[in-house]
């Protein structure tokens, strides 16, 4: 009989019951009719039932039919305990669904390959060494000429390609319009051909559009961009756009599935590498340095000819450098790189979430643990309630197999119906966490497809789950021993043992999770409240661009200007607004005319009246003249002064930056430069009109404006101060409008995810492990009623009840509260780099999870001790 006979008749049970008695039947009468009695035909033919079953199993696969039976009784026994089954499967299911969830994200950031060829063969540059802090560093950033020099070195060997880091930058698509922002990336012009990637329509970037610096303005555009902004409009082959001052030909629109080599964003713009004005400089890293491999070619034999020839010409660089000791050249040079594998892309995004997305995917799986033995738990009580049935199961012929499959089959009834349900959570919830990701003006875009890798591992995962929670209640069931149960005989003892070693493990689990949890909560919480120097309230700061670069006086009307619109309390001028994401000036100084030292010092230009402005406190000194240029006077912060000037009064003291000359005319308090989780920096804030070394003012291409409003929401402000500008310079344009409160929680983005899902998970871990608890106390209870009845008749307190109910219990939790800190403590070094001003092992961070554990369990063991107190030893020794 064809296979796909024996799979439909699995379907059709009764019919197939039916036909075989009808077959039987017709035996039976074709014999009568041949002169034998119906009697003599019955005894010829034996049992019915043995010539049914023997033709069902030829019909029906025996193997198949007896899956098909357990599933049929499985599901009985989930809906004949809906309460029980519906808690297993939330809790599975919410475990399951988040560690789909964090596989979807560690997927698409760390793990998906990208869309091009060579792809197992593609690395980046990185090199690391000592910085200029004297702290271990690492960094991606390469000078064009320097990448240049380094691909004809290992020519025939690998290629390198250039990738500029992306920006969203203004373009301007018609005359006189306004800007908008798309993501923009250099790249070389070869990139394309080397990963045999072919155009939707148009052309792509060839190596010839990358030969001379600034000679071939074109572009090539995404798929998607094409979509988002052309609609798919064929025609926008040929257009133009202006960018950086330059206007670019479209020459053609990239392939549907490429969208860039920066994991977490989509390429809008690609332009040829040396149309980047800083491709000629060698001072300037602005760029990644991917590489192709070829086949065959030592690794580290590859590593080592970089090496060389970056340290070779970093030190030929160095000849020219100036105010910097020698010490602190020979510790730049002194660099090694490495080729780090970028199969998957590489970004910013992928360095600031790698270590995160790996304590959330241990996180997760923890919180799976816990739900799985809170269902193994589950599973081994149901077992001992069935142990009779099982019994006699093996009493009436049923094999020692079977009973394991029946078992396991209700098991993956359960981890099949909570992944069902799991998958609708990862769904949902997937997408919920990148939105949360970045800053909402530049939102990580992630590819989350439900495709093949996705599905395979629900697979994986839902079989795995089966396994570990399911396993050991079947080998269980399958060890009955019938003669000792059906004579009321059995072993509470060992499957008591059993239920707390589960306990331990499950608290154990839960500690892990709760520690980890409280860690990131104590660091977002220190973060968000560190003192910012400054009041962020009121304050709303916006880049404004003219069309041509300003001297300072117009920049000086503006913000005049702007002082007098109603609802504007105060307005001045910066180069950038502080904790501006990617912007910072430093250079190395010198004071008394002492050779530079080896800490850099960070500096920004201001106008008079941005301190009040900001409301940044000036400690002695006094704020700049309108007549103070750069360089010339200077402010410094009070780090500033204990790093250089060894916490002496610096007012009408110098100091000098290259062969730059400053006067320090005022003192104010620290605030953090540019980042929150960076130490505080010496600052200097000089002068915002600024001389050229001719003693001509230099003209500025953008700055920044601070003002600091009237109303408590300074958003509310941003459609007038635009609409002021542009009346007062139509030939100016302002963008990047952000409220000074909303830079600084920008800052503690990742910080603020994790703190929520750290305490959503130690919600779900908590929950699940009172439940457990509670199952297996009362559980325990259960199995003693006839103990405790007999110690109540004997005379027993009631503390002595209670004492007996929770202390085996309770031993367990200790010795799982115990494994809990252990291993807490050997994974905070893992931790150390993804907080701030928080200590591990600390007292704190230790003591919270176990009181917050110890509160649960006394929770969770209320219900048990009631059942225990109430026991009625009579009534007890009566029925037994």
């Amino acid at each position: 009989m064809p296979i796909f006979s024996h799979l439909a008749n699995l379907f059709r049970s009764r019919r197939v019951t039916r036909e075989i008695d009808e077959e039987l039947a017709s035996h039976v009468a074709e014999a009568v009719d041949r002169g034998r009695t119906p009697s003599a035909v019955r005894r010829a033919f034996g049992s019915n039932l043995r010539h049914r079953e023997d033709s069902r199993a030829f019909r029906v696969l025996p193997r198949l039919d007896s899956l098909r039976a357990d599933l049929i009784f499985g599901a009985r026994q989930l809906l004949k305990r809906k309460v029980a089954s519906a808690a297993a499967i939330l809790s599975l299911a919410l475990a399951i669904g988040s560690c789909a969830s964090a596989f979807r994200l560690i997927d698409a950031i760390l793990l998906r390959p990208l869309p091009v060829a060579h792809a197992s063969h593609l690395y980046y540059l990185n090199r690391s060494g000592i910085g200029f802090d004297g702290r271990p560093t690492t960094f991606d950033g390469w000078a064009y000429p320097s990448f240049q020099t380094m691909r004809a070195t290992v020519k025939g060997q690998a290629d390198l390609i250039a990738v500029s880091y992306g920006e969203r930058r203004e373009v301007t698509y018609a005359t006189d319009s306004q800007p908008e922002k798309a993501f923009v990336n250099f790249v070389s012009g070869w990139m394309f051909d080397d990963f045999g990637l072919r155009p939707t329509i148009g052309r792509l970037l060839h190596a010839s559009d990358d030969a001379k610096p600034g000679a071939d303005p074109y572009a090539v555009i995404s798929y998607d961009y094409w979509q988002r902004r052309f609609a798919s409009d064929p025609r926008v082959v040929g257009s133009a756009f202006r960018f950086d001052g330059r206007s670019y030909e479209i020459v053609g629109v990239g392939p549907e599935n490429f969208t860039g080599t920066e994991t977490g964003s989509v390429t809008d713009i690609f332009i040829p590498a040396m149309m980047n004005p800083a491709a000629v400089r060698n001072d300037n890293t602005w760029h990644r340095t991917l590489v192709i491999v070829n086949p065959g070619v030592p690794m580290e034999s590859l590593r080592s000819q970089l090496e060389a020839t970056s340290r070779a010409w970093e030190r030929e660089r160095a000849k020219g450098f100036r105010g910097m000791t020698k010490a602190a050249i020979d510790r730049f040079i002194d660099q090694r790189i490495e080729l780090d594998p970028a199969a998957a892309g590489t970004s910013g995004l992928q360095q600031d979430y790698r270590r995160s997305l790996i304590a959330l995917a241990i996180l997760v799986a923890l919180v799976l643990l816990i739900a799985c033995v809170n269902v193994a738990n589950l599973m081994t009580i149901q077992a001992a309630a069935r142990a009779r049935e099982m019994a006699l199961r093996v009493s009436i012929g049923a094999g020692r197999g079977r009973l394991a499959q029946l078992v396991l089959i209700e098991g993956a009834l359960l981890a099949v119906l909570a992944s069902i349900c799991g998958a609708l959570f990862a769904w949902w919830s997937a997408p919920f966490v990148v939105a949360r990701i970045n800053p909402p003006d530049n939102p990580a875009r992630l590819s989350l497809p439900l495709d093949w890798r996705v599905v395979l591992f629900g697979l994986v995962l839902t079989f795995a789950v089966t396994l570990v929670f399911a396993l050991a209640p079947a080998l269980r069931a399958s060890a009955v021993k019938p003669a000792s149960i059906l004579k009321g005989g059995s072993d509470p003892h060992a499957r008591r043992r059993l239920l707390h070693a589960l306990v331990a493990a499950q608290v154990a689990f839960c500690f892990l999770v709760l520690f980890v949890s409280c860690l990131f909560a104590a660091t977002f919480q220190r973060l968000s409240q560190r003192d910012m120097g400054i009041h962020p309230e009121r304050l709303v700061s916006f880049m404004a661009v003219p069309s041509q670069r300003q001297l300072p006086v117009v920049w000086d009307q503006i913000a005049a200007h702007l002082r007098t619109v109603p609802g504007v309390e105060r307005a001045a001028i910066a180069s950038w607004a502080l904790l501006s994401p990617n912007n910072a000036t430093n250079s190395f100084i010198s004071v008394n005319d002492a050779p530079p030292g080896p800490v850099l010092a960070y500096f920004l230009r201001v106008s008079p009246g941005w301190l009040d402005t900001v409301q940044l406190p000036l400690i002695a000194g006094r704020d700049f003249r309108p007549t103070e240029v750069t360089p010339g006077a200077a402010i410094i912060n009070e780090t500033f002064v204990k790093q250089f000037f060894r916490g002496e009064n610096p007012i009408g003291r110098t100091f000098k930056r290259g062969v730059n000359a400053y006067q320090v005319v005022g003192i104010v308090r620290d605030a953090p430069y540019r980042s929150l989780r960076e130490p505080i920096f010496p600052v200097a804030y000089t002068p915002f009109p600024q001389m050229n070394a001719d003693g001509t003012l230099f003209a500025d291409g953008n700055a920044a404006f601070v003002v600091r409003t009237a109303s408590a929401d300074p958003s509310a402000m941003v459609s007038t101060i635009e609409r002021e500008i542009s009346a007062a310079r139509s030939d100016f344009h302002v963008s990047e409008f952000r409220t000074q409160q909303s830079l600084i929680d920008n800052q503690t983005i990742r910080e603020r995810l994790f703190a929520m899902l750290g305490m959503f998970f130690a919600a779900v871990a908590l929950l699940l492990a009172g439940v457990g608890l509670y199952g297996v106390l009362d559980y325990s209870v259960l199995q003693r009623r006839r103990e405790i009845g007999i110690r109540v008749a004997i005379g027993a307190q009631s503390s002595d009840i209670v004492r007996g109910v929770t202390t085996e219990v309770l031993y367990m939790i200790s010795a799982g509260a115990v494994c809990g800190v252990a291993i807490g403590v050997l994974s905070a070094r893992y931790l150390e780099s993804m907080l701030y001003q928080v200590e591990p092992a600390s007292a704190p961070m230790l003591v919270i999870p176990a009181i917050t554990i110890a509160t649960v369990a006394a929770i969770a063991s209320i219900p048990a001790v009631i059942r225990a107190l109430r026991i009625n030893p009579a009534q007890m020794l009566r029925s037994d």
